[in-house]
């Protein structure tokens, strides 16, 4: 169930990013606004340089804005620096990359422990034994990235996620590199834990069928869509 009486969790406010190239100013978004709620699942959809990675990476504060903010449960990202960023990722986001973004000299199991041992959460190793075997891993956690299959590893990188238990989850393209029946299963397992959880899911995506899995078209923007709905 989305809480509706909350302040949103995500709010983008007028979001505008300029680049220069030679003389020529190129706008790659303009005057983006929406709010994503607690619970909420948000697709932002558009073809290859429609400026979605973009979108996710000003949302994230992963990049600044040419014009606009946006704020994360309340706090307006762009007035803290960099380490100040830095710390409010760490306490309530998750990632999930294309490319999975694993460590390939360490084991599944080792991977997913990093985040909780990097911040000094106690049965770092049961935890991420336990998150693993949520993901149907059991069989596969003294493995090491090289010897799974890209649809393993996809679900070593949600595991990594959803261990910490953050409050708000960013995907970039997360079925980029899989085969349809893979891709499938892994947005499938992600809205799975989503539910599970109540975190709040933003995806970045050019898959059609996986945006209409979140109803309610909240923005849209020249080549960028926003599609917001409850889990």
């Amino acid at each position: 169930m989305v809480e509706t009486s909350s302040p949103p969790i995500v709010r983008a406010i007028s979001l505008t990013k300029q680049v220069a190239t030679g003389n020529v100013h190129l706008t790659i978004l303009s005057d983006v606004s929406f709010d994503v709620a607690n619970g909420e699942a948000v697709a932002i959809l558009g073809v290859s340089g429609s400026g979605k990675s973009t979108l996710l990476g000003l949302l994230a504060g992963l990049d600044e804005p040419s014009a606009g903010t946006v704020s994360i449960a309340g706090a307006d990202i762009f007035a803290l620096d960099e380490d100040g960023r830095a710390a409010l990722r760490a306490q309530l986001v998750g990632f999930v990359f294309q490319s999975f973004q694993l460590l390939p000299a360490f084991t599944a199991l080792e991977n997913v422990m990093l985040p909780l041992e990097l911040a000094g959460i106690a049965a770092a190793r049961a935890k991420a034994r336990a998150m693993l075997e949520r993901v149907g891993l059991a069989a596969r956690i003294d493995h090491y990235p090289k010897q799974l299959s890209g649809g393993e590893q996809q679900r070593v990188a949600i595991a990594r996620a959803f261990v910490r238990e953050p409050k708000l989850l960013f995907a970039d393209e997360p079925t980029g590199n899989l085969d349809a029946a893979t891709g499938a299963q892994v947005i499938d397992l992600m809205f799975d834990l989503n539910r599970e959880r109540q975190t709040t899911l933003v995806l970045v995506t050019h898959d059609e069928a996986i945006s209409r899995r979140c109803g309610r078209q909240a923005a849209q923007r020249s080549a960028v869509c926003v599609a917001v709905g409850p889990l």
